[in-house]
């Protein structure tokens, strides 16, 4: 059956792909957040384990949320470490990092996903599409807060 939902094929194709990359990104952290956990150590040992818990909860609700999205555009999520690989600007990390250098990092991730859902977030606007607009918005504001938390650490 046909989509008509007021927004071109060819627009919901190019937010759908955009899309598909905010949720490359963020399954990307959400397995970086919980690979910390399981190996943080140090004298922040306690906090960062169940800092780094509640981020990768967060995150894993979050992709459902973005892969719906994608699935109500008329789109296939992608769903594979592959595909992920391929359309994520966050790389994984090689070997267990010492705690500040994955706060670090999670900054980084946090910071790349918030550029990212604002890069599509323009598309969408750009389409008058305000349901992925308004998951956008809500994405950008968690990882924008996450990052400054991770980088209060630091100081």
């Amino acid at each position: 059956m046909q989509i008509d939902i007021g927004i071109e094929p060819d627009q919901r194709k190019q937010i759908a792909g955009g899309l598909s990359r905010v949720l490359a990104d963020s399954y990307t952290l959400y397995l970086k957040t919980h690979n910390f956990h399981w190996n943080v150590t140090g004298p922040m040992f306690q906090t960062l384990h169940l800092m780094f818990e509640a981020q990768y909860t967060e995150l894993a609700l979050a992709v459902d949320l973005i892969a719906e999205r994608v699935r109500a555009l008329g789109f296939p999520a992608p769903g594979t470490y592959k595909q992920f690989a391929e359309l994520s600007a966050i790389r994984e990390d090689d070997g267990v990092p010492k705690a500040e250098d994955m706060i670090r990092r999670l900054v980084e991730g946090h910071e790349t996903t918030a550029r990212t859902s604002r890069e599509v977030f323009r598309v969408a606007e750009g389409a008058n599409d305000q349901p992925t607009c308004d998951l956008l918005t809500q994405r950008m504001q968690v990882h924008e807060k996450t990052a400054w938390m991770l980088r209060s650490l630091l100081e």
